[in-house]
């Protein structure tokens, strides 16, 4: 198994992937979907991340191209892109007028990243994203993480019109709304996303990962949630058969998932060879009630699930998705820090 780090828009710089290196990875994660505060339509709510910049335009070659350079220079593989900007596919997953249009533009994203041999496109295919979330100081010390707990007041409002997974895409939306969608339909809607783009993945030599939905509940803002518990998994690979569809395995939110075991379901799936990589951080409790924790203080036992992982073959990149805000002058370098070096003993150890 190889180290990584994962970097958000904002965070990719020639100092955090030497960071990223000087901490013992060998490999990166970008986050490209680019976030803005200002001039968010009125009546967001709290946990609207901000509004895309992207506007449907999707990642050039040559964007990607420098991203992997800079990386390369510091020593370090471009793994994964993580999360597809909701403007690109905001009527694939609202079944809209632009479906065919917008599954054309990712496949063109796929062919770039395998002239680039960038060989994972991680992805969550939800409408309501990670919404609900709150932050406090939750951890070890009055370390700051993010916590989901029952019964927040906004937690059954509607999904507005021009906004998905947790950022605005379309500033012109209609005020309202969206319209209702059953599961059956948002597994229909799933299925041709991925019969679509799972054989350009595979000639392209590209990964498709799905996510498992943060918080781990059936229903999110009066939207279905797909995978929410580990047997959702078979079905999302079942609608597509090949390596190309695969999965970004988040042993934290597993772990999370009432009645879930975390360690069953590393067994079954990297025994199927279908885990593309791992986020690795721990929680306590099961939703809709839980928070996250330091990566050595959790519910579940990190070290366990790697010796899993290991037994049946998993060679791919483990990277700590979230850490704990520290108390320093670096709040998030050192929380990464404190997982990477945890991270690091467990597989020299294997």
């Amino acid at each position: 198994m190889k180290l990584g780090l994962g970097f958000h828009r904002y965070q990719i710089s020639r100092d955090n992937f030497r960071f990223a290196r000087q901490a013992g990875c060998t490999n990166v994660v970008v986050h490209l979907v680019e976030r803005l505060r200002e001039g968010l339509p009125p009546g967001t709510d709290e946990f609207c991340l901000g509004m895309t910049r992207a506007r449907g335009i999707v990642w050039s070659f040559e964007e990607l191209a420098a991203v992997k350079k800079l990386a390369h220079d510091e020593g370090l593989q471009l793994e994964a892109i993580e999360n597809i900007d909701p403007s690109f596919w905001s009527d694939i997953l609202l079944d809209g007028p632009r479906k065919q249009q917008q599954l054309e533009s990712l496949k063109g994203l796929l062919r770039s990243m395998g002239r680039l041999r960038i060989p994972i496109l991680g992805y969550n295919f939800s409408l309501a994203g990670v919404w609900g979330r709150v932050q406090g100081p939750f951890a070890r010390g009055g370390a700051t993480v993010p916590a989901f707990q029952p019964n927040h007041p906004l937690q059954d409002q509607p999904l507005q019109h021009g906004l998905l997974n947790n950022i605005v895409y379309d500033t012109a939306a209609p005020r309202g709304a969206i319209a209702n969608v059953s599961r059956e339909e948002l597994w229909q809607r799933l299925a041709d996303f991925l019969k679509a783009l799972v054989p350009v993945a595979e000639s392209e030599g590209v990964r498709l990962a799905a996510h498992p939905d943060d918080p781990p509940v059936p229903m999110l803002r009066q939207t279905p949630r797909l995978l929410h518990q580990p047997e959702h998994f078979e079905q999302l690979l079942s609608l597509a058969p090949s390596p190309a569809n695969a999965l970004e395995f988040c042993a934290g939110t597993i772990q999370e998932m009432s009645g879930a075991d975390v360690y069953e379901a590393a067994d079954r799936y990297s025994r199927q060879h279908a885990i593309a990589y791992v986020h690795c951080r721990n929680v306590v409790g099961k939703a809709p009630d839980y928070r996250e924790v330091f990566i050595d203080e959790g519910d579940m036992d990190v070290s366990r699930l790697l010796r899993v992982l290991h037994r049946n073959g998993f060679d791919g990149v483990v990277i700590p998705d979230h850490t704990p805000q520290m108390t320093c002058a670096a709040p998030w370098h050192a929380g990464m820090a404190h997982a990477l070096g945890y991270l690091q003993a467990v597989l020299k150890a294997l």
